[in-house]
């Protein structure tokens, strides 16, 4: 594959990502949207437009997440939910449910307000239990393992509570195949505010991850308080991911496939694979929603089907043409 310069790639995710708003603005659910009607204007401004620029934070927080851990991890595979972020969400807005009987579809403002919270809430506890198990961040294999082992506990816990409370399972359901419809101008600000703090504390970190790549011990006799810069690019890669969940649900293979695609198309250094993921995120995840929503109109389907599909369809893709036989 032609590799490209990062100032033309970055040009052509931006130019993505504006057409993917565009097109969140005009298509809807119900069809093409009607710009000389004044209830439309106000659809247009107040529901597709946040929900357009939400979904395309929510994918650059993936994307950016995402890089970050497969550099902290030095592995292809890492994703954002890898220290138990996702599974931490899953059963704090399970619990809530089961407890409050509170539904996203149904839900007033302030409901949903507190069940963003909890979402992000749960984040922060699976990241620091992960933490907790693995003893700090001195090692990197221990902290892979502590957070698959907190993954899969906290998952079970999720089950139970589904179980315990199977009227839930309908809004458990929106939640883990992920959902943008409650994007609002108020999920718009927080990711921003997250977003900004997350790039900014990953590329002062990005020099460790580069260093990372020649090894443990290569990085360490080049100065890098690799202690510090780990517990950085957890907070970060924590912070990120926590605030997109927490906003429209685990949405699956985003922060997965936006390094592999921006790799592919042009290596380098992780300061600026940093700032493509985010920007290959948004715009994956912005396409996906665009497709979720004029798919099966008037019906959406959940974006993280989606993603998961146009995901796994890629790596499916990358492995086969990498394990093709060279002539």
């Amino acid at each position: 594959m032609m590799s490209l310069r990062p100032g033309v790639l970055l040009t052509l995710l931006l130019i993505v990502g504006a057409a993917g708003v565009l097109a969140g603005v005009l298509v809807g659910s119900t069809g093409w949207a009607d710009l000389g009607s004044d209830s439309m204007s106000i659809i247009l401004w107040e529901i597709r437009l946040p929900r357009s620029l939400g979904a395309w934070w929510a994918g650059a927080l993936l994307g950016m997440a995402g890089a970050m851990s497969q550099g902290l991890f030095r592995n292809p595979l890492a994703d954002p939910y890898l220290l138990g972020s996702a599974s931490g969400a899953g059963l704090a807005v399970a619990i809530a449910l089961a407890l409050t009987g509170i539904s996203p579809q149904t839900s007033s403002l302030l409901a949903h307000i507190g069940l963003t919270g909890i979402a992000f809430v749960g984040t922060l506890v699976g990241v620091g239990l992960t933490l907790i198990l693995a003893r700090g961040v001195e090692q990197t294999l221990r902290l892979l393992l502590a957070g698959v082992v907190v993954g899969v506990v906290l998952n079970a816990l999720t089950g139970l509570a589904t179980l315990w409370a199977p009227d839930i399972l309908r809004a458990m359901q929106a939640f883990l195949l992920g959902n943008t419809g409650l994007l609002g101008w108020s999920s718009v600000t927080v990711m921003t505010g997250c977003g900004v703090a997350a790039v900014v504390i990953g590329l002062l970190a990005s020099p460790a991850l580069d260093a990372l790549t020649l090894g443990e011990a290569t990085a360490a006799s080049l100065g890098m308080r690799m202690g510090l810069m780990r517990l950085l690019l957890i907070f970060a890669f924590a912070l990120a991911t926590g605030a997109a969940v927490a906003q429209t649900g685990i949405v699956a293979f985003v922060g997965l496939v936006a390094p592999h695609l921006v790799r592919t198309l042009c290596p380098m250094l992780h300061g600026k694979l940093i700032l493509m993921s985010a920007a290959a995120g948004g715009a994956l995840l912005l396409i996906a929603d665009v497709v979720a929503r004029g798919l099966m109109r008037p019906q959406e389907l959940p974006v993280g089907l989606v993603t998961a599909l146009l995901g796994g369809v890629y790596l499916l893709v990358l492995m086969h043409r990498r394990g093709a036989p060279k002539r």
